[in-house]
């Protein structure tokens, strides 16, 4: 991609490197701090809840008393947002409100921002993105997450001429870890405990990828980013291997599982049994496409493709990502290129809470990789018309009347606060975008 000999040309030439400010400096956040010193970037300022977290942080990555020293560490995101020692935001807290609020700053003050809080990007990330491109600056998704690598294939396919058929990563999925809550994430993970707490993984944040939420977000981000869209019913999880992704990611109509082409899927590394999947795409990502005449079919054969019986589908896939070990990526695309490494576009599908199990009237909501709820890709007209509550507004909000285990839960059945600014930028988003 040619985005370390640009880096490299931008220092030379005295400019010095590109600068970034972190806001969160959680796992993913430290898994990127862990490549500064090896980058041809620079973090200039660090924002966190706790500053002093967020030096054990950058000591715990093997950051020197030097490095650490020539970092401004302050608690408030809108204030990094603002600096002018900053080329490019990178907003990692997870929390959508947050993360709305940083972006609107970070436009304000001319900075790109790099969007890994996904959370963010499916309740609103349309309406920011439309923001700001007005504000001549770059919102893009973090390269190592999954979805901005989901849209590096898509593109890839598109600028080939191939039609994509399909697109989406790899999980651990079973049907009943829909109710897993903080208590039981690490069974289900394939974790200690006592591992998980030394790694510094927040039991809240992990039980999102178990219980189908992340599946259902970033399957939303990458459909509002790609045109892509889920299937009426929500993801299907099927227990597909790498070696069988174009005979069953096609349509029913062509012999697999697909509702329609062109569809976001998440697919399963174990077999409902709970026996491993093999060649199981866990912790990658995929696309499948089709050869759009005979003369490209030929060409599949002859180069050793993998295809259908029919000879049109294949596959590309990845079979790793490595989270913010690669965020740089996005970081330098912004500030060298101008360019997201993927971009929400559209409000194709949007990610509604369900509840995990029978609920009382008066309780409060925890949101995301919770007690309470797990959040459902759906076809964003679907949700609009049920009038269902999105998962990003679904964390302090108290009941207004018992919902039963599977239910979606819609905005009539909460005590919403509508003054508050993630509501109502959720509310003119759906506005602008229905």
């Amino acid at each position: 991609m040619n985005l370390n000999a640009l880096a490299l040309a931008r220092i030379e030439r005295g400019e010095g490197p590109v600068r970034v400010g972190l806001i969160g400096a959680g796992k993913f956040g430290s898994m990127f701090l862990n490549q500064v010193p090896t980058s041809p970037l620079d973090v200039t300022a660090i924002a966190d809840l706790s500053p002093d977290r967020a030096r054990a942080a950058c000591r715990n990555v093997g950051w020197d008393d030097a490095r650490i020293d020539g970092v401004d560490f302050l608690e408030d995101g809108n204030a990094l947002a603002a600096r002018d020692d900053v080329d490019v935001v990178l907003e990692v807290t997870g929390s959508p409100a947050a993360g709305i609020a940083h972006a609107r700053t970070a436009f304000a003050n001319g900075k790109h921002i790099v969007m890994v809080n996904v959370e963010a990007d499916v309740l609103a990330g349309p309406l920011l993105a439309r923001e700001a491109e007005s504000a001549g600056v770059v919102y893009s998704m973090g390269y190592g997450d999954q979805p901005a690598l989901v849209c590096e294939i898509v593109d890839w396919a598109r600028a080939c001429g191939f039609e994509v058929v399909a697109a989406g990563k790899g999980t651990k999925y079973l049907p009943h870890f829909h109710a897993s809550t903080p208590d039981t994430v690490w069974e289900h993970y394939g974790q200690t405990p006592e591992g998980a707490k030394k790694a510094g993984m927040n039991p809240q944040m992990f039980n999102s990828f178990i219980d189908g939420t992340k599946s259902g977000i970033e399957m939303t981000a990458i459909a509002n980013a790609t045109g892509l869209a889920p299937s009426p019913d929500g993801l299907s999880f099927p227990d597909v291997p790498t070696d069988e992704l174009q005979n069953r990611l096609i349509p029913i109509d062509d012999g697999g599982l697909l509702h329609h082409k062109g569809q976001v899927e998440v697919i399963a590394s174990v077999h409902r049994d709970g026996s491993e999947v093999p060649n199981n795409l866990r912790w990658g990502v995929y696309a499948v496409f089709e050869a759009p005449n005979d003369y490209a079919r030929a060409c599949f054969r002859q180069y050793g493709l993998k295809t259908d019986p029919s000879g049109r589908y294949s596959a590309m896939y990845r079979p790793y990502h490595l989270i913010g070990l690669e965020l740089g990526i996005s970081v330098l695309s912004a500030a060298l290129r101008s360019e997201p490494t993927g971009c929400t576009r559209d409000f194709v599908s949007d990610v509604v809470s369900v509840a995990k199990r029978d609920l009382k009237d008066g309780e409060m909501l925890d949101g995301e990789g919770g007690f309470t709820v797990w959040g459902k890709a759906q076809p964003a007209a679907k949700s609009l018309q049920f009038g269902a509550l999105p998962i990003g507004l679904a964390h302090g909000v108290k009941l207004k009347r018992p919902i039963k285990e599977g239910e979606i839960v819609r905005w009539d059945d909460v005590a919403a606060d509508e003054a508050a600014d993630a509501v109502k930028t959720r509310r003119a988003m759906e506005q602008a975008f229905s």
